[in-house]
């Protein structure tokens, strides 16, 4: 099945958190998506732009998503954050993933910048091979550490 990969406009979004909330069943955390269609035009399209996002279609429908952020390292410099690469189920394996990482990759390369980073579930074995396979090094003794919202006030109680 062929397929093209191109920016994402505002007038995606709507499928592009289709696939969002896709991902999420898959990572065991269906009712874990709140953002909505609007966020992901404020937040990609409004005046403050807080993510570059890039889409796979196939006869106009949307397939695929990469969508990426600036970071700053303290070692390195500006990076960017590879929030999620998400390929539909039926897409899986016909290359769809592999071009929409090369098109995150030359969209960091074009920005100068000094690394690209992201995370994968430990579980999620095949992406872990895909990965590794285009040259990434899953570094597997370091652990996510997050504060939701609950954990930001709880935090910010306690001080």
């Amino acid at each position: 099945m062929s397929y093209s990969i191109r920016e994402a406009q505002e007038g995606d979004m709507p499928q592009v958190l289709t696939l969002i909330k896709e991902l999420a069943v898959f990572e065991k955390e269906s009712n874990a998506v709140e953002v909505t269609v609007e966020d992901l035009k404020n937040d990609g399209f409004g005046e403050k732009k807080l993510f570059h996002c890039f889409v796979g279609e196939t006869q106009e429908r949307i397939v695929g998503m990469a969508l990426v952020y600036p970071r700053y390292s303290t070692w390195k410099g500006p990076v960017i954050h590879l929030e999620d690469l998400i390929v539909t189920e039926k897409m899986r394996g016909s290359g769809l993933g592999s071009a929409l990482l090369k098109e995150v990759v030359n969209y960091g390369n074009d920005l100068g910048v000094r690394r690209i980073c992201w995370e994968v579930l430990d579980w999620n074995e095949p992406a872990i091979a895909f990965y590794e396979k285009n040259g990434a090094r899953v570094m597997r003794d370091w652990d996510v550490v997050q504060l939701d919202e609950n954990g930001i006030k709880t935090f910010l109680e306690l001080q």
